[in-house]
């Protein structure tokens, strides 16, 4: 066995084979993979194969689509039988809230490429003569996908990686990974030691072990899933045609043809199994392992089942298969860095592995190789997870996504289990308040206040919450607000070299004024938008860094993995030290002017400006900046005080009508002031220039990551902002944008404007269509409507308001 080699990947299974056989096709070809015993002998070569179009995300979507499209080229490119199976695939939709679904995917399948419709009832029987429809009222129908045999897809990547020149290694347990001085690990295996500029955790049910040996921990559980296969079904051996795989909510599963015979899968919504538990994970010895069936427990979804094909219940069962599959708490794959460590990237986590392995290869490899994808990899980046999502946690919310497998969850629906996981001070009041939580990287933050003890009813549609939401932008427009907003990511950075080092990795200039406050974008070495940064220049050796709350672990990474060992910098996160208060209105001023002796003026403390002061006997690092577009301060304090400073703020604010208000409102505000968001318009997709950001790069300044990148880069696109005459529904991000027929683009995001009554969204489109005064239509639910891209933002766009 060779001893070295640029990239090792841990686990032969589909996620593994493709990620080799993807950095292969790149010209990676110094990476070895190593199977402890067979390739697919973990949960790949159980899995029941099914390859759909429809997923609820976007970008996992994308990943899917390009598997479905990879896996029908393998034979011809490998030589290996892959059985694909291009039966196409129906869902049913059985309520309103499931056919809004419906409607939103088709919207983006327009983008992506895969071919949908949705049909009647009566359509779905004709496709499936079998079938019955009792209580469905429209199905989500596509053609190019289907299934194929797992072991047959994982063989043909794993024989294309070692035609490009790529190593496998099988029966070969890694027994531990150490990291040297230098950055590079050393796997140690029953076959001797490599030495790997690179580790890669493909181990599928066994990456949290794999993690461990590093010395991390990652949320993964594994669960128990049955399905069954029946005997041949008499009515399938007399036709050629096979009836496409069909997923039903009813069920809770899907059901197809397998050959001649039946297959059905659930995921029963009670007396879930976790794999291996109570005895806990074995060590290692498990291989192409099974549990015993436990048809009990399945017996209700398998009844069911049979009432949606009743062909299945004229024969008896062949075959009951009950593997291991790996979860996360959301449902989606670990893909990216892991998180603290340098070198070491997680390949692990999905638990529809042979519908994304291909796409997770191929993105993943991407990745790896450039610094980049040609998707947006936000969400599928491990340090989503940080160390609020402990083992608790982590079986909490696998056991809720494993049981929700077929439930539609609407925009806003948030479930409570698993939290709360992080609070700030201020949680109980706000909860007495009527505040509605949701969780950020395990946060708790207000999104909307019921002060008439109404509840939210999720939707695509403008909710029952509309109302509300206005009237706390209203209480910001005209009065005063508070908001919580400490789970902001906070970070100082001090030290000789701080100033050179933050300029050296964004793109924008480091305030130069002491006070001053800017917004700097790190970007990655091909000039993408790595993150965004607000910077407070404190001391001629002081900034202080807010990102956003679900990107803390991630900038944390790339703050410190980016200081080069000459540079005397110290970077230390203060996200749990500070909290913060956001106060937002024309009287802002007025009740903070009650609770300190500071000079608030626009003479003393100045627009985008940040001082050490103190409110109401409290020190509080008080940041003049407003991202709603009036007047107001972030206060922060330390955690401790928070409680203390709410209490003074909301006192000093009664005669002022100060209200509470969420991150609705504040959605709905940053849109009218056409504010562009991290993670949906600022991505790793895209460049500086193409997110209409060119006034945050400072080109004059010395070398900076991603300088020249960016000026060599193809002008692909603009994001660009716009209106649109939305009537009860409004953009949410991967609408289509269309012209005529011809899909141009996408929306990234998007809100209803209460200041300015109209509804607003920012897209992605060709150059050519990003001139202001541009029109083209979007599809909301179904609908086309007409959009216009504007000039300036739709509120104050002299920012007349905030510099009060």
């Amino acid at each position: 066995m060779q001893t070295q080699a640029r990239v090792v990947i841990i686990g032969g299974g589909i996620m593994g084979a493709s990620l080799l056989y993807h950095l292969a096709e790149l010209g990676w070809t110094d990476c070895m993979l190593i199977e402890k015993d067979e390739l697919t002998s973990g949960s790949t070569w159980h899995a029941a194969g099914q390859c759909p179009s429809i997923t609820g995300s976007f970008n996992l979507a994308k990943i899917h689509a390009y598997s479905n499209e990879l896996y029908p080229r393998l034979e011809g490119l490998t030589g290996q039988y892959v059985s694909w199976h291009k039966s196409g695939g129906i869902r049913f939709a059985t309520n309103e809230r499931e056919l809004a679904w419906f409607k939103y995917i088709h919207g983006f399948s327009k983008i992506i490429g895969f071919d949908m419709e949705i049909i009647p009832p009566e359509e779905i029987r004709r496709i499936n003569p079998f079938v019955t429809t009792e209580g469905v009222i429209a199905g989500a129908r596509t053609t190019s996908d289907g299934h194929a045999d797992p072991s047959g897809i994982c063989n043909a990547l794993a024989i294309g990686a070692r035609d490009k020149g790529a190593t496998i290694v099988r029966r070969n347990r890694v027994t531990g990974l150490s990291q040297l001085p230098g950055g590079e690990w050393d796997v140690a295996t029953e076959q001797g030691t490599v030495r790997a500029e690179i580790v890669v955790n493909a181990a599928g049910c066994y990456a949290r072990q794999v993690a461990q040996m590093a010395g991390i921990d990652i949320p993964v559980t594994n669960m128990e899933h049955h399905y069954i296969v029946t005997d041949p079904i008499p009515a399938f051996m007399e036709r050629d045609e096979e009836i496409p795989v069909m997923r039903c909510p009813y069920v809770s599963g899907y059901f197809r043809q397998e050959q001649k015979s039946g297959l059905i899968g659930v995921y029963e919504n009670t007396g879930l199994a976790e794999a291996w538990a109570p005895k806990g994970m074995p060590e290692w010895e498990s291989t192409s392992e099974l549990f015993i069936d436990d048809l009990d427990r399945i017996s209700k979804w398998l009844e069911r089942a049979i009432e949606r094909m009743p062909v299945f219940g004229e024969v008896g069962i062949r075959r009951i298969v009950n593997g291991a599959i790996p979860h996360t708490p959301d449902g989606g794959p670990l893909l990216g860095p892991a998180a603290g460590l340098r070198n070491f990237w997680q390949c692990c986590g999905t638990s529809f592995g042979i519908a994304q392995g291909g796409g997770s290869g191929k993105y993943l490899a991407q990745s790896i190789v450039y610094g980049d994808a040609d998707i947006n990899m936000a969400e599928f980046d491990p340090r989503r997870y940080g160390p609020f999502a402990d083992e608790a946690y982590s079986r909490a919310k696998v056991f809720l996504d494993y049981r929700m497998t077929f439930t539609t969850r609407p925009p806003g629906e948030e479930e409570p289990d698993g939290r709360p996981q992080k609070i700030s001070p201020l949680y109980g009041r706000l909860l007495a308040a009527g505040a509605n939580y949701g969780e950020t990287y395990g946060w708790e933050r207000p999104k909307w206040f019921s002060l008439d003890g109404r509840t939210e009813e999720p939707g695509y549609h403008r909710t029952n919450v509309f109302d509300v939401v206005a009237a706390e932008v209203k209480a910001v427009e005209r009065r005063v607000g508070v908001l919580d907003l400490s789970g902001f990511a906070k970070y100082d950075v001090t030290g000789p070299d701080a100033e050179a080092f933050l300029n050296r990795i964004c793109a924008n200039r480091m305030p130069r004024k002491l006070g001053g406050i800017g917004l700097v974008h790190p970007l990655s070495r091909l000039g993408r938008i790595y993150g965004e940064m607000t910077v407070t220049r404190m001391a001629d050796d002081h900034f202080y860094c807010l990102c956003a709350a679900a990107a803390e672990q991630r900038d944390a990474d790339h703050l410190h993995q980016s200081k080069l060992p000459h540079e005397d910098v110290t970077i230390r996160n203060v996200t749990m030290d500070r909290g913060v208060l956001v106060i937002s209105g024309p009287r802002s001023r007025d009740v903070l002017a009650k609770l300190t002796d500071a000079d608030l003026s626009n003479e003393g403390f100045r627009w985008l400006s940040g001082q050490d002061i103190v409110i109401a006997g409290i020190p509080v690092r008080a940041l003049r900046v407003s991202y709603v577009g009036e007047l107001g301060w972030e206060l922060h304090p330390a955690m401790d005080d928070l409680a203390a400073l709410y209490d003074a703020v909301w006192a000093a604010g009664q005669e002022f009508g100060i209200a509470n208000y969420g991150l609705y409102a504040v959605n709905t505000m940053r849109m009218e002031k056409g504010y562009k968001a991290w993670g949906s318009e600022l991505t790793n997709e895209q460049t500086m220039i193409e997110a209409g950001m060119d006034r945050f790069i400072q080109f004059k300044k010395d070398d900076f990551v991603g300088r020249q990148a960016t000026l060599d880069a193809p002008d692909r696109f603009r994001i660009v902002y716009g209106a649109v005459d939305a009537a009860d529904v409004d953009v949410r991000g991967a609408e289509p944008c269309l012209v005529g027929d011809a899909c141009i683009g996408l929306t990234t995001s998007g809100g209803y404007g209460h200041r300015v009554g109209t509804s607003l969204f920012f897209a992605c489109v060709p150059i050519e269509h990003a001139a202001p005064g541009s029109t083209f239509q979007i599809q909301l639910q179904g609908e086309l409507r007409n959009a216009e891209v504007l000039e300036h933002p739709a509120y104050d766009s002299d920012n007349a308001k905030m510099k009060a």
